[in-house]
């Protein structure tokens, strides 16, 4: 199949581009650089510009390519102020709104087959109940105050590409990345923080954080396209863990000193109520209809993919 990844350049797309061209598809990946083109053609892609934001410029883009699928990687994601997400999301904020809609318009004009978009689960589920969320479970209607535009830009992808009734529309909701060139790599940001102990466990550190290595993130994407039908599916890994857990092992691969604890007061004055939320109320995910639908599991756990990355 001939697949269109926007925004191929990015974490995900820079695993998922060389995947696809193994497994024998024909690729065409997207940056809003002239300068990133380059890269693309290393990855094996035929490369387009393409202004997501820009609607004459997507339909223009997609209509060269004639693509049969198109994966909706897109992002512009910089450092992380868990004080002013919203500000720190924005332009992703608009590419998850505006740029899917164009992208949308745009697929349905050449009549792609498939459209898979990126989203994320640690934010989407309820903060109540049991400690591991399925794709069955309601979605968080009450996020906090400082992620409520983040939140709803998620919410309009998934209901734009699932309510799409001319393509198959799938929705991949990732874990928490690590690996090459994310914020959990070697000298990543998170990484960084947790090496000058400035990334303390809040409160009882009961939150329960899924993650997923990016190469299984991508292989992830891979078999959606070509088993996938329409819907959400956690793209997450085996073993979800309290920040109480996971904190102190990476801490320990690090050779770091052990993360300090805070009372909730304190975390809510350095990181906002979404800090605090993050450290204590949220829900893992389950990946069990990945595993039987996509016939996808993943090669790392954090435990061991902590040590690799």
């Amino acid at each position: 199949m001939k697949v269109f990844v926007a925004g191929a350049t990015g974490v995900i797309g820079r695993q998922l581009v060389p995947r696809l061209v193994a497994a024998g598809h024909e690729v065409v990946g997207s940056t809003r650089s002239e300068s990133k083109t380059r890269a693309i053609y290393d990855l094996g892609a035929t490369p387009a510009t393409l202004d997501a934001l820009d609607r004459d410029r997507a339909l223009a883009a997609v209509a060269q390519a004639q693509p049969d699928v198109i994966i909706h990687e897109m992002t512009a994601i910089e450092a992380i102020d868990m004080k002013r997400f919203d500000r720190c999301f924005a332009l992703t904020n608009r590419l998850r709104t505006e740029g899917t809609d164009n992208l949308l318009a745009a697929a349905k004009a050449v009549g792609v087959k498939r459209f898979i978009a990126q989203s994320y689960a640690s934010w989407a589920y309820e903060r109540t109940g049991g400690p591991i969320k399925s794709e069955e479970d309601p979605a968080d209607t009450r996020p906090a105050r400082e992620m409520r535009q983040t939140a709803k830009a998620i919410f309009h992808t998934e209901q734009a590409v699932l309510s799409a009734d001319w393509t198959v529309g799938i929705v991949l909701r990732y874990g928490g990345f690590y690996g090459p060139g994310t914020s959990l790599d070697r000298d990543g940001e998170q990484t960084e923080m947790v090496r000058k102990r400035r990334f303390p466990i809040v409160g009882d550190g009961a939150g329960i954080w899924s993650f997923i290595h990016v190469a299984d993130a991508a292989q992830a994407t891979v078999a959606a396209i070509e088993h996938g039908e329409r819907g959400i599916y956690n793209i997450v890994d085996d073993d979800p863990a309290p920040i109480g857990v996971w904190l102190p092992a990476l801490a320990a691969e690090l050779d770091a000193k052990k993360p300090m604890r805070v009372p909730k007061l304190i975390g809510r004055l350095a990181a906002g109520e979404a800090g605090v939320m993050a450290m204590t109320e949220l829900r893992g995910q389950s990946n069990a209809k990945a595993k039987r639908e996509l016939g996808w599991a993943p090669a790392h756990s954090w435990r061991q993919g902590f040590v690799a990355a």
